[in-house]
Formats: C-alpha cells, sequence, structure tokens
C-alpha cells in the first residue's frame, strides 16, 4: 500500500498542468525579439543576491566558489551536489531533444588539446610548462630579440585548448560520411568543457558547451536554420516555469563580423539584461573546405541527385548560462499559513519536476517505527536502482517535525 502511494504521488508530480506552450513563433529575418521588461538596478541587485544566497544554502553553488560576476556570466562555477544533478538533468535533456529528435544526428568526443597545426585559428588558448617559461626568463645573457623569440616559440609549441566544439564537428564530417550515405542532411552533436579568453589578465573562463552542427544543401541553409531556431526557442520554455522570458532574436551583420551569413539567438531576460543560451549560425563551407585543405571531391553530398559541398549550421549552447537561466526563471516567494496559523513567507525554486535534482523525499515522523526506516530503505534502493533521485530525509537524526522535514 505505501508503495502505490509514493508511485501515485510521483505521477501526480510528473503531470502537474505546465504553462501553455501553445504560441505561434513568427521568424522574419528582421525581427524576432520580445519586449523587455525595465526593472530598477536595486531590483536587478536584490533578485541576484537573493538567488545567489540561495543556492549556496541549498547545495547548488560550492560554498566559497561563487563570485557575483561569474554567476551573472555563467562561468567558473563550482556546483554542489543539487547544482550538480540539475546541471546533469539539463545536459540530459539537451542531448536527448538533439540525438533523440532526428535520426539523422550522431553523437562525437572530440579531444580537448590539440597539437596540429593545421587547424590552428587566431585567439587560441594555449598549455605550456611554466618551469620552461622561468628556465627562459633566468637566461640574462639573452638579448631582448632573442628572449621574445624563445618565448613566441615556447608557446607557439604548446598544445592548444579548444574554445569551441565547432572544429572538432568539421574534422569528424569526412569520417562521417559513409554512416549517411553521403546524402544530405546530416547532423553531429558533442557537449563538453570549452576554455575562452576572460576578457583580462586571470585564468580563461571554464564553459560546458553543448554543439549541433548540421550539414545541410546550400540551397536549404536558411530554411534549416529557422528550422532549428524554432526547435530550440520551444526546447527552452518547454521547461520554464515562466516561457516568456526565453525568446529569439536576430543577430546584426556587426555582431557577426564575418562569421556568417545569418544568425539567430536564443535569449533570457535576466534582471540586468538579454544574454544569449544558444547562438545558431549559417556558416557557408568556408571553414569546411579551409579544415580539409579545400579537397572539394571528398566532401561533396548528394543533394537529391546534385552533388555539392554542404552549408555548416552551427547550433552552440552555455549549458552553465542555461542552468543559471532555469534558476532565475523558477525562483518564487511562497506564502503559507504554518499550523499555528502564522504567516510564512520563504523563496522557493520551483523547477520543472524533469529538471529537478530530487524527485522523490523519503521522510519519517517522530515515533517512527524500526518496520518503517526498514520500508524506506527498501524504496530508496529501489528508486535508485530506477534511476529515481531521492532524499533520505529518514536518516534526520535531529528532532524535526514532519512539516520541516517536507519543507528541507
Amino acid at each position: 500500500m505505501l508503495t502505490y502511494c509514493v508511485r501515485r504521488l510521483i505521477w501526480r508530480c510528473e503531470n502537474i498542468p505546465r504553462t501553455s506552450l501553445c504560441c505561434r513563433i513568427a521568424f522574419a529575418r528582421q525581427r524576432c525579439s520580445t519586449a523587455t521588461p525595465v526593472r530598477s538596478v536595486a531590483e536587478d541587485s536584490d533578485h541576484t543576491k537573493t538567488l545567489m544566497q540561495l543556492c549556496t544554502d541549498r547545495y547548488y553553488i560550492a560554498s566559497g566558489q561563487l563570485h557575483r560576476d561569474s554567476f551573472q556570466r555563467g562561468t567558473n562555477c563550482g556546483y554542489g551536489p543539487l547544482g550538480m544533478e540539475l546541471k546533469k538533468n539539463v545536459l540530459e535533456q539537451w542531448w536527448n531533444s538533439v540525438i533523440g529528435f532526428r535520426a539523422e544526428v550522431f553523437g562525437i568526443s572530440t579531444l580537448h588539446t590539440s597539437k596540429d597545426r593545421t587547424t590552428e585559428r587566431d585567439g587560441q588558448l594555449r598549455v605550456v610548462d611554466t618551469e620552461n617559461l622561468r628556465q627562459i626568463l633566468s637566461q640574462r645573457e639573452l638579448s631582448k630579440d632573442q628572449l621574445i623569440q624563445k618565448l613566441q616559440t615556447h608557446i607557439q609549441n604548446g598544445a592548444s585548448v579548444r574554445t569551441s566544439l565547432f572544429q572538432g564537428a568539421l574534422e569528424q564530417y569526412v569520417p562521417s560520411l559513409e554512416l549517411v550515405n553521403r546524402k544530405l542532411p546530416f547532423g553531429l552533436a558533442e557537449t563538453g568543457l570549452c576554455f575562452q579568453p576572460s576578457g583580462g589578465p586571470s585564468c580563461p573562463d571554464e564553459v560546458t558547451q553543448s554543439s549541433l552542427v548540421w550539414f545541410c544543401s546550400p540551397r536549404t541553409s536558411s530554411q534549416w536554420l529557422d528550422y532549428w531556431a524554432r526547435h530550440r526557442l520551444q526546447w527552452w520554455r518547454k521547461f520554464a516555469l515562466g516561457p516568456s522570458d526565453f525568446s529569439c532574436s536576430v543577430i546584426t551583420e556587426e555582431e557577426l563580423a564575418g562569421r556568417a551569413s545569418r544568425g539567430v539567438k536564443i535569449v533570457y531576460n535576466f534582471p540586468w539584461g538579454q544574454e544569449a543560451l544558444e547562438t545558431l549560425l549559417s556558416r557557408g563551407d568556408a571553414e569546411l573546405l579551409q579544415t580539409h585543405k579545400s579537397a572539394r571531391n571528398k566532401l561533396q553530398c548528394l543533394d537529391g541527385r546534385k552533388s555539392v559541398v554542404p552549408y555548416a549550421i552551427s547550433v552552440t549552447g552555455n549549458l552553465e548560462r542555461g542552468v543559471l537561466a532555469y534558476l532565475y526563471n523558477s525562483l518564487q516567494q511562497v506564502k503559507k499559513v504554518d499550523s499555528k496559523q502564522r504567516l510564512q513567507q520563504r523563496k522557493v525554486l520551483k523547477l520543472h519536476p524533469i529538471l529537478s535534482p530530487v524527485k522523490v523525499a523519503l521522510d519519517m515522523g517522530r515515533g517512527a517505527t524500526v518496520e518503517l526506516r526498514q520500508v524506506c530503505e527498501g524504496l530508496l534502493k529501489e528508486f535508485l536502482e530506477g534511476g529515481v533521485s531521492a532524499w533520505p530525509g529518514y536518516l534526520e537524526t535531529m528532532p524535526t517535525s514532519m512539516e520541516q522535514l517536507n519543507t528541507k
């Protein structure tokens, strides 16, 4: 009977009505954004401070590893146990939405570092041996020009760390052609850690990126960009408490800076302004040709009966910033009357059940019997074996009421 009640509770939690997503999404080339509500600086600061404190107190962010600027950028953030579980759930749902959405999308995994000189790009970050640097700098007999030359050689010989996952997909393009019988379209997806310049003398930012590179015919690239933009916006809104905070905007020519012919951003309306969660770019074939040394014959695929070199559409996401968006979106103030008829107000995170780090709490009231504890232990084992994250509240040793346990 107890097992049946718990299972009914899980079913009801997973079937809570969510905000309707029945809204038409029109993608025009010149307009694709929503109005941003105006907030005061004080409200922004209080909102961010409240969320930072809540995330620290409730084990989402590792205590002592949180800085306001990193928190707002969605980078260099140490996660606590619940934060790591939330990030894992977001990552898993992203992967399922891309790999499981279309049969022509395949997962790949590429190296974090590379010594391949043929794929070098400007602005790369490199790993160098600091001990060797000290030895070079200690050679006082070297002239200034000689010292500069030695330092440059040492840096250039260091392995470059990836700043995005796009290049790895380009390199995996040719080996993947046989999977699709050289027919377009198809895509390569990957998630992983990347390093990006921080804009200052500090260490580079660590970012968990999600990447889908969609190879398609040049004549249909514009339609595919709109298709993936619609799909990605719907996905972000699917798990949101307030879907209207997620929107899309067209990337201007100044922002594109020659990287692509067209671009769209999926953005979230943070208290301090809009930030991009995913960036979609129609990048043409130039980078693919450059990666494979303009070998057109081995790059060509079938578009119907015609052989073409495909265009690449990149969908690049910042998963840390995505987690942050869902945390901001879920922050609510709940009012509740306790058993003594006193009004209680508390801040809660109303995360979507699929993203929630803990799905079930197993609590017991005071005076619980040994038999009931054994039942809880059996249920916990059953949940964990079934992949359901459970909170073992019955292990609480301090004298605590059932209401306090449920609140925790």
